[in-house]
Parts: C-alpha cells; sequence; structure tokens
C-alpha cells in the first residue's frame, strides 16, 4: 500500500514540474548556500551554493513542485512538514550545512530535490548498482559553477532516488530522499557545503584559481540511467573518455568517507568490462535502456575508445593500489591491449582505422572517423589516436610487469617503441613544420594545424625536445598569424579551416556543426569542430608548454582560461540558445551539451602551472 503511495506522489510530482515556477526568494540564505521550501509539499523551491563562501547563491536553477499534498510549518531557521497533524519533514539550517530530518509517517512522501538542467547540470557523484536508479550514500551533489555538497548519513544502507532526462521540456535532473520507513523510524541526512579540489598552496585567496577551485569537480556526470560516468548527468558515456575522468581522479582528494573519484572511474570500467558499451564501439544504442543516447551506427570502433579504457585502468590501480582488481581483471585488460595493437595492419607499429581518410571519403552520422573529433575525417593512419595509443601501451606494460607478466610486459614495450620509432617520420610535415592530424589510406597528409594532436603527442613523449620545440614555435606562430588572441575562450582544435571534402556531410548549416557548403571550408570555420573555439583538449597545448619548460608561453594560454573558468564561461548557454562549450572566436555558442565535460580536463594544468618556476 505504502509502495502505491509512495508512486502516486511522484507521479503527481513530475506533472507538477512541468514547468518552471515563478521567481521565489530563499527561506534560507548566508555565504554558503540559499534554500526555500514549498509550503505545502516536501520539496525544494530554491537552491543555490558557493563552496567558496563568496556569497554568489543568487542563482536558483530549482523547478520547483506544486503539488498541495502536505501542511508546511516554517520556522526562521527550520521548516517542518506535516502529515495528519504527525511531523514528517524538518530541515534544519545553518552557515554551512543542513539536516533533513524525518520520523516515520505511515503514506510519507520523499523530500524533492530537482533541477533545471538548463539552468544548470547538477549531478550526485557516488556508486550505483547495475540498472538501478539509486545512488548509495556517501555520495556528493555538485552543480557546476556553484558548489559541492557532501550529502552523509548515520543510518545504514540509505540510497537517493536519482534520475536525469534531457529529451523532455524541461531537461531535468532528480534527486529525492526517502523518508522514514517502518524498518527505520528515524532517518537524518547531512548536507554540507564542501570545496573539493587538490591543494593551492599559497593561492588560496587569488582570484585567478577560483574557477579552479569551484569546478574541478565539473569533469565528474554520473549518467543515473546508465550508472556510468558520461558527458554529462542526462548523456552520453563515451569510451574515448574515460581516460580524461581517470586523469584528474587520480589527483582529487576523497568526496566522502570511503568515496573517491577513482571509485567513479572503478564502477564505469567495470561497466564496460561486464559489456556494456560506450559511445565510439561497436553495438552503443539504447538496447534494454531508456537513456537519452545518441547511437553509435559505425560498424567499427573508434581507434581511440580502446587506448582509453587502457589508460583508465592503468590510472585507477596508480592512484588506488587496488592489486586484487588488477589481478581480478588482468585477462580482460591483456584482451582489450591485444586487440588496440592489432590494429597495426601493416607491421609499421602504427594503428590503422578501417576508414580511409581519403580526400572526399567524408564522415557521416553511420560512418564516424577515428577518434573524439568525430566530424572530421580522421582516417587511416590517426596521429591523435595513434599517440593515445603508445601512451596506452607504454602504462599497460608497466602494470603487466607490476603483476609479474613479464612477457606481456616486453610485448607492449616492443610495440610501443616501434609506434615512437615510426610516429614523426609519418605525420611531421615538412611544408607547415607541424604534425598532421592523418595519414590517408592515399598516402597523403591532412593538416589543418590541429592544436591538440602537437600537444597530445608532445605530452606523452613522442618527440625528443628539439623537434617539440621547434613545433610549439611553429604551431604558436601560425596561431598568432590567423590572429587567435582570446585564450578567455580556450582553444582551437585546429587555426585553418578544414575543407569541405575531409568533414561530416550531414546536411547542416555551417553554423549549427561546422559542416562547409564551400570547399574551402571557410563557411565552416570558427564553428563546432571546425575551429571553435573550446577548452576540450585544450590541456594538451598548455601541458606541453610547461612540459617544455616554457612556462611564460603556457601562461599566455592557461591563465585567461582559468579568468573564463572563474566566470563559469565554459558551460551553459547564451542568448542564442546555443551552449558555449563550442564557441566562434567572437564567443558566441555553438554547442549544443549545454555542459560538456571534456572542458574541465584542462584544469588539470594548473598543476604544472603552481609546480612551473614563478613568471619573472
Amino acid at each position: 500500500m505504502r509502495r502505491k503511495q509512495l508512486l502516486t506522489f511522484a507521479a503527481l510530482l513530475m506533472a507538477a514540474t512541468a514547468i518552471q515556477a515563478r521567481a521565489v526568494p530563499p527561506d534560507y540564505q548566508s555565504q554558503h548556500l540559499a534554500v526555500g521550501f514549498a509550503p505545502t509539499t516536501p520539496a525544494f523551491t530554491f537552491f543555490s551554493v558557493d563552496s567558496l563562501g563568496q556569497g554568489k547563491v543568487q542563482q536558483n536553477p530549482v523547478l520547483a513542485v506544486t503539488n498541495a499534498a502536505l501542511q508546511g510549518l516554517t520556522k526562521p531557521d527550520a521548516f517542518t512538514y506535516t502529515l495528519n497533524g504527525q511531523p514528517l519533514w524538518r530541515v534544519a539550517c545553518a552557515e554551512k550545512a543542513l539536516t533533513l530530518s524525518s520520523d516515520f509517517v505511515a503514506g510519507a512522501p520523499p523530500l524533492v530535490l530537482q533541477f533545471n538542467q538548463h539552468e544548470n547540470h547538477a549531478t550526485l557523484l557516488g556508486l550505483m548498482q547495475s540498472g538501478e536508479r539509486r545512488m548509495s550514500l556517501p555520495c556528493v551533489l555538485h552543480l557546476p559553477d556553484m558548489g559541492t555538497v557532501r550529502i552523509t548519513s548515520s543510518t545504514p544502507g540509505l540510497k537517493l532516488d536519482y534520475d536525469a532526462r534531457r529529451r523532455t521540456k524541461p531537461a531535468f535532473v532528480h534527486i529525492a530522499f526517502p523518508p522514514a520507513s517502518g524498518e527505520q523510524k528515524h532517518v537524518e541526512y547531512r548536507l554540507e557545503v564542501v570545496a573539493i579540489h587538490p591543494p593551492v598552496p599559497g593561492h588560496e585567496q587569488d582570484a585567478l584559481y577560483d574557477g579552479f577551485r569551484r569546478d574541478w569537480l565539473n569533469m565528474f556526470q554520473v549518467n543515473p540511467r546508465l550508472q556510468m560516468l558520461a558527458n554529462n548527468a542526462s548523456s552520453d558515456p563515451c569510451a574515448f573518455t574515460l581516460f580524461e575522468y581517470s586523469s584528474l581522479a587520480v589527483h582529487t582528494p576523497p568526496l566522502a568517507d570511503g568515496l573517491t573519484c577513482l571509485d567513479l572511474v572503478r564502477m564505469t570500467l567495470d561497466r564496460y568490462l561486464a559489456g556494456a558499451k560506450g559511445y565510439g564501439q561497436i553495438g552503443y544504442g539504447p538496447g534494454d535502456s531508456d537513456a537519452d543516447i545518441i547511437s553509435w551506427k559505425t560498424p567499427r570502433t573508434s581507434l581511440d575508445s580502446l587506448p582509453s579504457f587502457l589508460i583508465a585502468a592503468c590510472d585507477y590501480l596508480d592512484g588506488s593500489k587496488d592489486l586484487p582488481w588488477a589481478r581480478a581483471n588482468y585477462a580482460k585488460l591483456l584482451a582489450w591491449g591485444r586487440e588496440m595493437l592489432a590494429s597495426d595492419k601493416d607491421g609499421n607499429g602504427l594503428l590503422e582505422y578501417p576508414g580511409s581518410g581519403n580526400f572526399g571519403d567524408r564522415p557521416r552520422r553511420d560512418m564516424r572517423p577515428a577518434n573524439w573529433w568525430d566530424t572530421i575525417n580522421f582516417g587511416h593512419e590517426d596521429a591523435y589516436a595513434n599517440a593515445l595509443a603508445y601512451h596506452a601501451a607504454t602504462r599497460f606494460g608497466g602494470l603487466a610487469n607490476q603483476l609479474g607478466h613479464a612477457d606481456d610486459a616486453r610485448f607492449f614495450a616492443e610495440k610501443a617503441a616501434l609506434l615512437r620509432a615510426n610516429y614523426t617520420k609519418t605525420f611531421l610535415n615538412p611544408a607547415t613544420g607541424v604534425l598532421a592530424g592523418w595519414k590517408s589510406a592515399d598516402g597523403q597528409l591532412h593538416d589543418y594545424w590541429f592544436t591538440f594532436v602537437q600537444g597530445v603527442a608532445i605530452t606523452y613523449g613522442l618527440l625528443d625536445d628539439a623537434a617539440a620545440n621547434s613545433v610549439m614555435d611553429h604551431l604558436l606562430a601560425k596561431m598568432q598569424a590567423v590572429g587567435y588572441t582570446n585564450f578567455s575562450l580556450g582553444l582551437p582544435g585546429n587555426l585553418v579551416p578544414v575543407k569541405k571534402n575531409d568533414y561530416v556531410f550531414e546536411h547542416n548549416a555551417p553554423e549549427r556543426t561546422g559542416e562547409p557548403l564551400l570547399d574551402d571550408g571557410s563557411d565552416g570555420f570558427q564553428f563546432y569542430e571546425n575551429g571553435g573555439a573550446t577548452g576540450c583538449w585544450s590541456y594538451y597545448t598548455v601541458k606541453a608548454l610547461y612540459r617544455l619548460g616554457r612556462a611564460a608561453d603556457a601562461r599566455r594560454i592557461f591563465h585567461p582560461m582559468l579568468a573564463g573558468y572563474a566566470r563559469g564561461e565554459f558551460q551553459g548557454f547564451d542568448a542564442s540558445g546555443r551552449s558555449r562549450d563550442w564557441r566562434d572566436w567572437k564567443g558566441g555558442g555553438h554547442g549544443y551539451e549545454g555542459l560538456l565535460v571534456d572542458n574541465y580536463q584542462t584544469l588539470l594544468a594548473v598543476l604544472d602551472d603552481l609546480a612551473a618556476k614563478p613568471a619573472p
């Protein structure tokens, strides 16, 4: 009977959130948080946090609930809901924390917190069981560009209901705190505002690092319908990005007692190891899931997916020291590694993608190219994916050696050495002095001055220092020549237009996806992946400069980006309705996700910035 009542209440609740309620003031406000409560429904009407305690709590992304089910009783710092005259929910407020208390009343509904995803891509970060839309405690609630709330309970075994959808109006993130039950007569939840990031000694009050301290966790979003790390809470898990999450997870302090970001990486890896698919892999589609995803219809797996898995696994082991997990999964990881290296069909050490990459063999919705940049014609021998494969082979060889598999370690080390030996001679373009993006099956180099290709190759050690410095000299000179100077937007993936015959064919307007109508690609330039500015993959260009000891060059790019992060400019929507995860060179939005976590890997470069010699 109680389950039926809760389901009925949930249905009414969802119906009541079809529109955003009018603006309402908070009932309680401090420098760290602001909250408001519906008068007759156990639900928040206002929820805003500022992890840095600067009083920036004016933004209210809550989807309000109007279903009249209960009587509410309000006090200055405590709010009590009753049912049939019996207290059922009590909320106590303090400067940095809320306490939600529930005493058992038959038929009691949950306390609900819902967000309009168009206003903020909130997410819960914690562990979930496969197929279950419930988040175990402890966990954290993270609101990108706003702040973080750690959620704990002294009652064992509690889980929060968690859901997210992007193909509804409005798109939402739904969180519900279950009430006390007949088995648990009293439950409490503690919500504490926290700032979780690596330490920044000496810069705790430096406004330049405010975005870093507030947004470090922006990289992490868990999709509750797939129970995996994803582009955002209602978007796709991408096989070829898992190593981005792990690269930050290794450096992230614990989220709560017994919970780390590395646990989220392991949870996602476990899904893949058990047979789940991500975008970039053959067979990724809705299947039995009702998640809002974009299927990968291409009959081949992207060239960067398996390297991503292996790097993430190595990061997880390095950070967690979880040798039992590594031993239990070694055979499957080894199979991924051998499958990755089997893509080298001609024995030169470089992986080859089945897509030709030939000029005119354009990508389509059902035939995507070799890597993350899925609108550009990367094919055959892909410089970016091969750099990842080199790093993956090197790292996995180390893992194999650590676990006592000497023959496997030697095999991967030899393969990595052969790949490196042929990398520069294959991709370095003597006409430009930089690495081309790919060498197509017909033997042609395709060079559009890809910033991220140079960065990832140098970061992972595929070029010696002399060649690397020469490449970066040419790249920075070209950046100046084409007039790209507004680094607060991030970096363009390419500095010159990708020609029509090397770009996706989807019948879209150039301004939407960068797809050119003109042969030279100029009408699609600066839009989306065709030279649009973004934080995505900018990390590697910045990291390469720090790696080469060129801190001044790195800071000319990175410090304006840090200021942009502090202003919250790498997510959300502009006045055009397009999202800011991609922008033209004047700052106009040309993205679609609203929040694309790849934008935030660049925050990792703060660690290099702090380690570098002070600027003169």
